[in-house]
This record gives C-alpha cells, sequence and structure tokens, in this order.
C-alpha cells in the first residue's frame, strides 16, 4: 500500500502537519459504533456513543498512517532486486 498523499498541509509554530481526508463508516453494534475506513484495510475501531467513536478513529487514523510510514523507512532501507526463475 503506498502512503496516502495530504489534501492539506498546515504550518505552525515551524511545525507542519499534513490532513487527510478519508470516509468513514460508523455502524449502530446496540452498544455503541462499530468504524470502519474502506481504504485502510484491518482499521476497525468502537466508541460508546458517536462522539467517542468519532475521537477513537482520529486516532486509530493516525496510528495506521504513522504505522504505514514506519514501515515505508523500513522498506526503503531494504534492498529490493527482481529476479528470474525459469520453469
Amino acid at each position: 500500500m503506498r502512503f496516502p498523499i495530504p489534501s492539506l498541509l498546515i504550518i505552525m509554530k515551524n511545525k507542519v502537519e499534513k490532513l487527510y481526508h478519508y470516509d468513514t463508516v460508523f455502524e449502530d453494534n446496540g452498544e455503541g459504533y462499530t468504524v470502519t475506513v474502506p481504504n485502510l484495510p484491518g482499521l476497525v475501531t468502537e466508541g460508546g456513543s458517536l462522539k467517542e467513536a468519532r475521537e477513537m478513529a482520529k486516532d486509530a487514523i493516525r496510528c495506521y498512517l504513522e504505522a504505514l510510514l514506519k514501515d515505508t523507512m523500513k522498506a526503503n532501507k531494504s534492498k529490493k532486486e527482481q529476479i528470474k526463475v525459469a520453469m
């Protein structure tokens, strides 16, 4: 998976923050809300209220993107090459 492109850059106090936008699905599960983000496979979280579910979604998306960035940095340090195999 490629790292998403930010839709907006925010510059505050010499710090640049990237703002990402994701469609998010909130499903009432009877005890609160289950949250998924279709463009981020495997991301699932939940909250007892819609407000809490939104905050949990923001945190989960942030963690997901941080993990992608770390994986991308690790992959860039690895040596990649194509190997041909005849059968």
